[in-house]
């Protein structure tokens, strides 16, 4: 399933559940700045790259913002994401960057439109399972250094109520896959950080959800970069 709002106002769902669909042309990938402190990188889609808010707003910087104010030194991020993108797409995009570097930490926030697009669970728990290694892989080995967030429920926003699509069942099949890449973390050894639960305030709250009416607003990306900022924290001290 696949978060790209309309070409009119949701562009994260302009192809439909369609597994052909062309990947949206929005891309973050932004240039790392090394001053003698930590290198970070955000793998995922639309959630890593702050559709609908500005870029400063989306939670990796905010992250890296807290990190700064808390005397852990952090340069700009590296990106790699875009809206729209399934695991099997931040696959093709890792491949395509064709880099060796590695960082200090990574997080990785993927599958939202895995389930949009009605894909297969085992496939997705096969290409997470990969991705999370490809992960560990950019921390250099240290599993301590990645941080897996899990996918946040985007049926129950406006849009979702307003999609034509059962609520009930978009929030089963989200917890499915959220147990499922739980599960695969855990097992790694790798640290997991649950916003889900965070997400469905937004029913209530809408001032967790961006203009856009799907995706989540400036302060529901703060909540998600104050629950792994402590965690970070610890590790890089």
């Amino acid at each position: 399933m696949k978060l790209f709002l309309t070409s009119i106002i949701f562009s994260l769902f302009t192809s439909g559940c369609s597994k052909t669909d062309e990947i949206p042309q929005k891309i973050t990938s932004l240039d790392l700045e090394t001053q003698n402190t930590f290198t970070y990188l955000a793998l995922g889609d639309s959630y890593t790259i702050g559709e609908s808010v500005t870029p400063s707003k989306a939670f990796p910087y905010q992250l890296q913002a807290l990190l700064n104010s808390e005397k852990v030194g952090v340069a700009t991020p590296k990106i790699i994401a875009r809206t729209g993108w399934t695991t099997g797409d931040l696959q093709s995009a890792i491949k395509a960057e064709n880099t060796t570097q590695k960082y200090d930490f990574v997080t990785l926030l993927i599958g939202v439109n895995n389930q949009y697009r009605g894909y297969k669970l085992e496939d997705y728990k096969k290409e997470f399972s990969q991705l999370l290694q490809t992960a560990i892989n950019f921390a250099n080995g240290n599993k301590k250094r990645v941080f897996v967030v899990s996918i946040p429920d985007w049926g129950i926003t406006p849009y979702g109520k307003s999609s034509g699509r059962d609520v009930k069942m978009i929030s089963s099949e989200i917890d499915a896959f959220n147990l499922a890449n739980k599960e695969i973390t855990l097992a790694a050894g790798v640290n997991y950080t649950d916003i889900t639960p965070q997400s469905r305030n937004a029913e209530k709250d809408l001032s967790l959800v961006a203009q856009d009416g799907l995706h989540p607003s400036e302060k529901m990306y703060a909540e998600w970069a104050t629950a792994l900022n402590a965690k970070i924290v610890a590790e890089l001290k």
